[in-house]
């Protein structure tokens, strides 16, 4: 596997190391140590993934993260010695595709970038009743109009859509959504639903695609 990664870490040794194990792994890393020089480096050079620090000079990694997704799908994996849950939530609802913390191996980081590679680069499109899943560019359309989904919504309707008509816990959709997370509640899968109804009810108030199974979970209905 190749690609281009972009290292956005200011502490030089540890920038240089996971650029040194990008390397052999056949990947092109650049570096870069400060926050505000990212966005105009991701619009002109367009990198395969992202590997974003949380605190930068400059500008911090969340606000680097979501202005990099007002206009860029690209794999953004967050790395950061911050391990609070919220932190772990914003970055995920900003966009960003995985979450490593601090202390970690380079060896980790990157089977993690190759992981993230390897699922948006392998994406499909996906079809049920005018729901478009598009996997490779973590979007989904309805009737033609973007649900302008973050990408934990995406992959919950993706998930529930790869399974039509099973029920699922919210125990079991936590480990699919957060397979890394351990301290996240399981309510917070009710928040997510609850949003993505929101955004495709909006679009078609017919489309009442999550069914909720009372006392047991959610499923996907494509009828």
């Amino acid at each position: 596997m190749s690609g281009n990664v972009l290292v956005v870490e200011d502490e030089q040794k540890l920038a240089s190391l996971l650029a040194d194990y990008l390397k052999v792994s056949g990947f092109e890393p650049v570096c870069l140590d400060n926050g505000s020089e990212v966005v105009p480096y991701v619009r002109e050079h367009k990198p395969d993934l992202i590997l974003l620090d949380l605190m930068l000079p400059g500008r911090n990694g969340m606000e680097v993260c979501k202005d990099i997704r007002t206009f860029s799908r690209v794999p953004i994996i967050m790395v950061t010695a911050r391990i609070e849950e919220i932190d772990r939530l914003l970055g995920l609802e900003l966009g960003a595709d995985d979450y490593i913390c601090k202390p970690f191996s380079p060896r980790e980081v990157v089977a993690r970038v190759k992981a993230v590679l390897r699922r948006t680069h392998d994406g499909q499109t996906i079809q049920a009743r005018g729901l478009i899943l598009d996997e490779y560019g973590y979007k989904a359309i309805l009737n033609g109009h973007d649900l302008e989904l973050t990408a934990v919504e995406f992959k919950l309707l993706q998930f529930l859509v790869d399974n039509p008509g099973r029920i699922y816990g919210r125990q079991q959709l936590m480990n699919k959504i957060y397979p890394d997370e351990r301290n996240v509640s399981d309510r917070t899968i009710d928040s997510h639903i609850k949003k993505l109804r929101r955004k495709i009810e909006t679009l078609d108030p017919e489309a009442k695609f999550i069914q909720s199974v009372y006392s047991v979970g959610y499923k996907f209905e494509s009828e």
